[in-house]
């Protein structure tokens, strides 16, 4: 089945959203619902998201990446349903070796889900223009990566902002002109779902934590009424809301980085190293669930058990 082929459903997500921990876990909800408002028993369109494996890194912060990235993809089957899709959001690879693909590859047949969705990072594009990474997972992809769906009434977007990288993510003319069109014949209360590596927000710059021209990007969403946008890179929980744009950057499955600025103006975002029985608190997976007919989005960050 092609991205576009993708299982219809009646539902939509995305909105306003604010953050309530509540049982360990982040649960967002739609402005003006009441944080104490019930769950939903069975939600009509489920996913989940997982990001930046570093499959190949070797270092203190992790002496095991295939370890906690197998860990994560058990919690994924261990949610008690089966997802619709499940995205990763890049750095499947620390390295970009065709070994490395294959491994992060054959791991992911693993995941109990009807479809398996990817971006790549900038570590899946060391040297190559991302031509590997293509290779093991642009099947169905334009350009240099990019593609988008429909599912549930929803348009997806999978963006690529890891090439021609100087200081800060990049999308280029060619992947503008992408969204542009792609998005020009939809209707306004269509709701948008954004996928990327680099936040597509100005998190933190001098890190390289943004993308330089996401907001040209970005003002052919505004029109929508309900745009959200999932990124990895960071390899920590933020949460950012901009008129009808709300950003979730999502954890690991690998080391922590630190906050931003951390460390001082002239620290680089280097690979954590915490003490002993921390690791797995700092790793995770988010899943996202929508039920039909309710006026919520359930986001919920689990860390890795």
């Amino acid at each position: 089945m092609t991205r576009r082929q993708l299982i219809r459903h009646t539902a939509w997500f995305g909105a306003a959203v604010g953050l309530t921990v509540v049982g360990g876990e982040v649960i967002s909800h739609v402005a003006g619902t009441p944080v104490g408002s019930a769950a939903p028993a069975r939600p009509t369109l489920r996913f989940a998201q997982i990001s930046d494996s570093h499959i190949g890194f070797q270092g203190t912060a992790n002496s095991n990446v295939v370890d906690t990235f197998d860990q994560a993809i058990r919690q994924v089957n261990s949610l008690g349903y089966t997802p619709d899709f499940v995205v990763h959001t890049g750095d499947l690879t620390h390295l970009a070796t065709p070994e490395q693909f294959d491994q992060v590859k054959q791991m992911m047949t693993g995941l109990n889900t009807p479809h398996i969705f990817t971006v790549p990072g900038e570590h899946d594009s060391t040297d190559d223009g991302g031509q590997r990474y293509r290779d093991a997972f642009g099947t169905g992809s334009r350009g240099d990566g990019w593609y988008s769906f429909d599912v549930a009434g929803v348009h997806v977007i999978a963006l690529v902002n890891t090439l021609n990288l100087k200081q800060l993510g990049h999308l280029g003319e060619d992947q503008l002109d992408f969204v542009k069109n792609d998005v020009a014949s939809l209707s306004a209360d269509t709701p948008i779902v954004v996928f990327s590596h680099i936040p597509l927000f100005a998190m933190y710059e001098q890190w390289g934590w943004g993308t330089d021209d996401a907001t040209q990007a970005l003002s052919y969403l505004r029109r929508f009424s309900s745009v959200t946008c999932l990124n990895g890179h960071v390899h920590q929980l933020f949460t950012k809301t901009d008129g009808n744009i709300t950003f979730y950057s999502g954890t690991t499955t690998a080391y922590p980085l630190p906050k931003p600025g951390e460390g001082g103006p002239d620290a680089k975002p280097k690979p954590l190293t915490l003490p002993a029985g921390k690791l797995h608190a700092a790793l995770g997976i988010r899943e996202v669930s929508y039920l039909e007919g309710h006026q919520t989005l359930a986001v919920k960050d689990q860390a890795l058990t």
